[in-house]
């Protein structure tokens, strides 16, 4: 596995940070968990941005986003208790193995 890759996957969990944050700043209202939010995002794309030298920006992208939907959703279930249904959880299966073939 590549340095670059380790890095999406750093960047991905940011933004899952990020997304979990922003849940519990319950939009705004709580404002340092939606600042941290707002922080959190800037440098995962930072981070992102180094990656795009060395990987084309749809694999990237598609990466980074795909670790940060099942993060985010397993965050979700774990931290807020957040249910998903099966059609959800489908979607979830389709974009991981869309990511998987697009990185071959």
């Amino acid at each position: 596995m590549s340095v670059y890759l380790l890095i999406i996957i750093a960047s991905a969990f940011l933004d899952i940070c990020a997304n979990l944050l922003l849940k519990k700043s319950n939009g705004f209202k709580h404002k340092i968990f939606g600042f941290g939010a707002v922080f959190l995002v800037i440098v995962a794309f930072i981070l992102l941005s180094f990656t795009l030298e060395y990987f084309p920006l749809s694999v990237a992208y598609s990466t980074w986003g795909a670790v940060g939907i099942l993060g985010t959703c397993i965050g979700g279930y774990l931290l807020y208790n957040e249910k998903l249904n099966a059609i959800s959880i489908l979607g979830i299966v389709v974009v991981i193995f869309a990511v998987i073939l697009l990185n071959f």
